[in-house]
């Protein structure tokens, strides 16, 4: 009975957390941005730090300033390269709809299929309805949106960096029991290390990911290779399903863009190796086991924190879930909870 009573308990208690989470999702996403801005700062901070030579002698407040900076720039450049590619994309649209069409009328009749009066039914009712120039601009507007968005993040981020200095204070006088105070503390700082060391080192593959795919793009003379290669960075942060789009979207602008079906092969094949080297060799190797997440709890918390708070959630599934984990291992009650997360079964 007791058993029964505390799973209806927690069941109630997690509908209620989602039903919470899902309402607030204005005001929850962005905080919880900026402590990931904040967790990025502090962590190239401390890469900063650790240079040969300049890094030790820099006080720490400057390598604040340099890692805030930094990060300005990188999403200052990234609004830039949108609004400066708006009005191409608008203008080309048409142009890559016609080869669009023509791309599939080709393949159409190598197939034979063109012939077919289901095929040019299926052309009329569905091809010739894609308005890939309105398509565009709503895309490019949400995307706009977004930038603004970032804005409001780091102010968030920008008042948890002055929180940061009164934090120690105010975590020594939660509780008058020196005990649970060291065991508080001890969560916090395993969640700041796992976290920080996550992003920090999720940060520099990403930037090397891009960089490469946009060599590749740029080899290939791809429209817009810089956005498809910034996107393909950020996207690199989504687990599984950011490795698939980061090829895709490129892809698809070659499909307009080629007539050639070799060059679209092989720049599918070079940005593949390229993401598949990464994720599979480069990423473990660097990362090692720093989260010690489960796969399939990676792939649930995916599909959880999309249905959530949509393509923020997805982003931070995986350090969202982490955290959880580690708090979980921290409380008897659900420690069996971060043992099932946990991809060893050690918390």
């Amino acid at each position: 009975m007791e058993t029964l009573r505390a799973l209806v308990h927690g069941t109630v208690l997690l509908l209620v957390i989602g039903w919470v989470l899902t309402v607030g999702k204005a005001i929850f996403v962005p905080a919880v941005l900026g402590a990931v801005i904040v967790y990025v700062i502090v962590g190239l901070a401390h890469v900063l730090g650790r240079l040969p030579g300049l890094g030790p002698t820099l006080p720490l407040r400057l390598r604040y300033v340099f890692s805030i900076l930094t990060i300005a720039l990188a999403f200052f450049a990234l609004a830039y390269l949108i609004m400066a590619n708006k009005e191409r994309a608008l203008a080309l649209a048409p142009h890559y709809q016609a080869s669009l069409l023509a791309s599939i009328q080709s393949v159409a009749v190598y197939f034979g299929i063109e012939t077919e009066p289901t095929w040019a039914t299926l052309r009329q009712d569905l091809l010739a309805r894609i308005d890939l120039q309105r398509l565009a601009g709503s895309l490019l507007a949400s995307v706009s949106s977004i930038v603004v968005t970032f804005i409001v993040v780091f102010m968030y981020a920008a008042f948890l960096l002055v929180e940061r200095t009164a934090f120690e204070t105010k975590l020594a006088k939660l509780s008058d029991d020196p005990r649970r105070v060291a065991r508080i503390r001890e969560v916090i700082e395993t969640i700041n290390r796992r976290i920080g060391s996550y992003l920090a080192l999720k940060s520099m593959l990403s930037v090397l990911l891009g960089a490469l795919s946009w060599a590749i793009m740029w080899y290939f003379d791809l429209e817009f290779a810089v956005l498809w290669a910034v996107l393909a960075t950020f996207l690199n942060f989504i687990p599984y399903i950011g490795s698939f789009l980061g090829v895709a979207l490129p892809v698809l602008m070659a499909v307009v863009q080629f007539a050639d079906p070799a060059i679209i092969f092989w720049l599918l094949l070079a940005l593949t190796a390229v993401q598949f080297g990464i994720g599979n060799f480069l990423d473990p190797w660097v990362m090692g086991n720093s989260l010690n997440l489960s796969p399939f709890a990676i792939l649930m918390a995916l599909a959880i924190w999309s249905e959530l708070w949509g393509i923020p959630g997805a982003f931070l599934a995986v350090p969202l879930t982490a955290i959880m984990t580690i708090v979980f291992s921290a409380f008897p009650g659900t420690r069996a909870l971060a043992v099932l997360l946990s991809k060893t079964g050690r918390v």
